[in-house]
């Protein structure tokens, strides 16, 4: 690796509270493997708000709503201590990403707020509960406008999921190290849901309401992961005002941007991470682009390969593996001696 790409190789020791997380498992009979015992949790609040959208007119008395991006928060008690953490799915998925694992343990959205963290869950424009714009359907089934018009839904099936999650070699064969909790495979299945981004315009107005969200709160780190891991750098070149922290969850990495978009980039710090069993060395050419042109206009960039880390058998989905917690320690590490505790704020 060229000096130049700053890759922190950082090994995490497991601290007191994450050894009593991860040995509050059940005993045998449980029912749900790995569920993590917590006590209670309070909150300073909870809700839920929409941001961004525009207004269509379908006619001259006739308005709508679309491309809305659904936000749904949890703020802890001491808020204040830490910036806000915003969480943004992947394709075909929703927030539902963030939340139980689909062995019912604890997801980062209550880890991370556990650990005095606002979070607020995003999800996509196009997708789950956020807006898009369906006139379109409506014109073809009125005959305005031929078949051929309607967008292209996209949606993953399992044996998709298994491969480009990295489960397995091969469909229903998990790695013998996998962290992914394969016996529970099928409620992972069932929160991938139709895609609608082929209805969005570009840009895709979720860069533009992650921007917008992160003004609104005075500041805060995006965090994105697989189809939106690009989009918190997205988002800070449509106005960095209130992104004071990038978080790319595979991966991400932007390398046909413009000498004033990386300059821009470089002003905020950026966290990396890539799980195992890739079928190419991590980083892949266009990180290492990335990260020597975003280093070389200054800027505080990591690239935190698991394995590299000692960290072995994470998937795709390592907010949802086995050991997530400790995954997420990871990330919080480098919030706190980085962004917070940097000198980049």
């Amino acid at each position: 690796m060229n000096s130049t790409h700053r890759l922190s190789v950082r090994r995490v020791a497991c601290s007191a509270v994450l050894l009593a997380v991860m040995l509050g498992l059940p005993a045998a009979g449980a029912g749900q493997q790995g569920k993590q015992t917590k006590g209670s949790l309070v909150l300073k609040d909870h809700g839920s708000f929409f941001i961004g959208g525009q207004t269509k007119a379908l006619s001259p008395t006739s308005d709508i709503t679309i491309n809305q991006m659904y936000v749904q928060y949890d703020i802890p008690e001491g808020v204040g201590r830490h910036l806000p953490v915003v969480m943004v799915h992947g394709c075909c998925l929703s927030s539902k990403t963030w939340e139980t694992t689909p062995d019912g343990r604890m997801g980062w959205s209550e880890y991370f707020v556990r650990q005095h963290r606002p979070v607020y869950l995003a999800d996509q424009s196009g997708r789950a509960r956020s807006g898009f714009d369906a006139a379109v359907f409506n014109e073809v089934r009125g005959g305005k406008v031929p078949p051929g018009s309607l967008p292209n839904t996209l949606w993953a099936d399992h044996q998709f999921a298994w491969r480009v999650f990295r489960f397995g070699p091969s469909f229903g064969t998990a790695w013998p190290d996998t962290q992914f909790p394969v016996a529970f495979v099928d409620e992972l299945y069932k929160q991938m849901i139709p895609d609608l981004n082929a209805t969005l315009p570009m840009p895709n107005p979720t860069w533009a309401n992650m921007a917008a969200l992160g003004v609104k709160l005075g500041g805060a780190i995006l965090m994105g992961h697989s189809e939106s891991s690009a989009f918190p750098a997205r988002a800070a070149l449509t106005d960095p005002a209130g992104v004071k922290g990038i978080v790319q969850l595979e991966t991400g990495c932007l390398a046909d941007l413009t000498p004033d978009q990386y300059a821009t980039l470089a002003k905020i710090p950026i966290l990396i991470v890539v799980g195992d069993h890739f079928d190419t060395p991590q980083p892949a050419a266009a990180c290492q682009t990335y990260m020597s042109k975003i280093t070389a206009a200054g800027g505080d960039i990591t690239f935190d390969n698991l394995p590299g880390l000692g960290i072995h058998g994470n998937s795709h989905m390592f907010m949802q593996d086995r050991n997530n917690v400790q995954i997420a320690d990871l990330i919080l590490a480098w919030i706190d001696g980085h962004v917070e505790g940097g000198h980049k704020k």
